[in-house]
């Protein structure tokens, strides 16, 4: 299974659509991941066109992301993995074990709020950021992340430039 996860696109003020790097990954995606401020629903109306769009609410999304379906967190399985996402991690001192503890069967966390790739592991997970492809702040380039899961394995992961 091949999964694409992004996260502050921050409609409409910096995704006015979608960038052409990303729509290359997401037309090979079989699930889309957003990790929130995603701001307005209509962004992920437009992921939806790719592939199923899993997405959680960010401290910037409107009730219309909310309305869409999108909940503060979320569990899922993924070919067999499981999958925890949420928006805000937290400070990055702890990180890895207070996510092992809030998400106890989960091989993998995707978050994203602070606009800064990461992908880590440790304490019996891995956690991942894709950054931002839209508003990369003090990073050199806009970012998604491109994941590979195999029957309840992630194989592969890689925070991939998109701008």
């Amino acid at each position: 299974m091949r999964v694409v996860a992004l996260a502050d696109t921050h409609a409409p003020r910096r995704w006015k659509s979608c960038p052409p790097l990303v729509a290359q990954q997401l037309r090979r995606a079989d699930v889309i991941l957003h990790a929130g401020d995603v701001c307005t629903a209509a962004v992920l109306g437009e992921l939806s066109d790719y592939a199923p769009v899993l997405a959680v609410l960010g401290n910037n999304d409107g009730p219309d992301v909310a309305e869409w379906g999108a909940p503060e967190m979320l569990q899922a399985d993924l070919d067999g993995l499981q999958v925890a996402m949420l928006h805000d991690s937290g400070a990055a001192p702890g990180r890895l074990r207070r996510l092992r503890r809030r998400f106890p069967g989960a091989g993998l966390v995707v978050f994203g709020h602070s606009h800064v790739p990461l992908d880590e592991a440790g304490e019996g997970i891995r956690i991942v950021n894709p950054g931002s492809p839209t508003d990369r702040r003090r990073q050199p380039r806009g970012t998604i992340a491109v994941l590979r899961i195999d029957s309840g394995q992630l194989v592969e992961a890689s925070i991939v430039p998109v701008t």
